[in-house]
């Protein structure tokens, strides 16, 4: 007989149906690497598109859903080993909550747009239902999956900058730099709806990503801020531009600003992380150069795919060096990481931590807590102490095989 190898696998996505952006960018980072397949759905809280999409992308219709609710109670019908492998949430963040906490509390394995949840309650529940049921849960921070931020990550870390003295990350746009939700605009609606949204808007739309771009690169915990969030457009709500101070662990200085409403601006996010030795520099809008500006020497730079790169950074590309990637590539280096987990528990072993590199649902939390940290200190307009309990993130994940 032939050693039959193992099967792909399965994924349900909640949200992403026909007109949103985001989510058939998650189907294609899923569909890069060919470790998972659509298998169900539940692709709007409209039933008629919910349906019309699900089809559209060629979902039987047994597996094709007219809500979350009604994808659980038919997955949990299943046999364990005839359900779909994982969960993705592509919906608006006033939803993450009560289809993640579902999910996560039946035993099913999670990837979970940003912001994770609205408010830090939420975050703490979600952080105790993944650890008691031993499910895998990844967050999108999806910057985090561009090979040459892995490499900061490793020069940071390996003690090539020295001790940091200070960082800045921007994070500018300019799509929302007038009304457009006045104008019908899907996106802009909600995100600009303190119901849907939250208590913040381009800070927990963009500004959750620059803070867990430093965290990922420099490993540093916020002890303090200081924020001065605004709307500047007319009528809006909440938030489009936020700048914020912030103060680390071990005396480093840092600088964020998230901003909507830069007139011009496409997607500027960028990173500059200074140390005793030297500086580097990213941006992801260029995202195959990181920038290593020398304390003792002549400046360099780095480019993807090159050999002499770190092995976490080598492993991040798929294409010889001089062939830019990109965006969906480093979507789908999170959830290659997520499913190398999932894969590895679902054959009783440990994976490669450097296969199972992903954002989990403790940077997701610490993302709430920021935001609201962020808020509390612009209405008070003082510094505010950062609550967030960085064991959680330092926690090791739990080896719990799933099933």
């Amino acid at each position: 007989m032939t050693e039959q190898s193992p099967r792909r696998l399965r994924y349900a996505m909640i949200g992403g149906g026909q007109g949103a952006f985001i989510g058939a960018v998650h189907r294609h980072a899923i569909a890069l690497d060919g470790l998972a397949e659509l298998a169900a759905g539940a692709f709007s809280s409209t039933p008629d598109r919910a349906l019309a999409s699900g089809r559209a992308l060629g979902v039987p219709d047994a597996h094709n859903h007219t809500s979350w609710q009604g994808l659980l109670e038919a997955e949990l019908k299943r046999p364990a080993d005839e359900r779909v492998d994982a969960v993705v949430i592509v919906t608006p963040t006033d939803s993450h909550f009560p289809i993640a906490q579902a999910f996560a509390d039946a035993g099913f394995n999670v990837v979970c747009d940003k912001p994770l949840v609205h408010t830090s309650e939420q975050a703490d529940a979600l952080v105790a239902t993944v650890a008691r049921r031993g499910t895998v849960f990844g967050v999108t921070y999806n910057y985090t999956g561009y090979p040459m931020i892995r490499q900061a990550r490793e020069m940071v870390r390996s003690g090539a900058l020295g001790a940091i003295r200070k960082v800045v990350v921007e994070y500018n746009q300019g799509w929302l730099a007038t009304a457009l939700e006045a104008t019908g605009n899907k996106q802009a609606g909600w995100r600009t709806d303190p119901a849907r949204s939250g208590i913040a808007g381009a800070l927990g739309d963009i500004g959750s990503h620059a803070e867990n771009l430093v965290s990922t690169v420099t490993g540093l915990a916020i002890e303090e801020l200081i924020a001065d969030l605004g709307a500047l457009v007319p009528g809006r709500a909440l938030d489009d531009d936020a700048s914020i101070l912030l103060r680390y662990n071990g005396g480093a200085r840092g600088v964020l600003v998230a901003s909507q409403i830069n007139a011009g601006l496409e997607n500027d996010l960028r990173l500059r992380v200074s140390g005793e030795q030297g500086t580097l520099e990213w941006r992801q809008e260029e995202p195959n150069r990181l920038f290593h500006h020398r304390g003792d020497g002549p400046a360099q730079i780095l480019t993807r795919g090159s050999p002499w790169l770190c092995e976490a950074a080598r492993r991040g590309g798929r294409i010889p060096a001089g062939h830019p990637e990109g965006f969906i590539e480093a979507f789908a280096n999170v959830y290659r990481g997520v499913f190398a987990e999932i894969g590895a528990r679902r054959a009783g072993t440990i994976a490669d931590p450097l296969d199972a590199d992903y954002p989990t649902v403790a940077d997701g939390a610490r993302g709430v807590y920021f935001i609201e940290c962020a808020v509390a200190s612009s209405a008070a307009r003082r510094w505010q102490r950062f609550a967030f309990d960085e064991a959680l993130a330092d926690a090791p994940r739990v080896s719990t095989i799933f099933g």
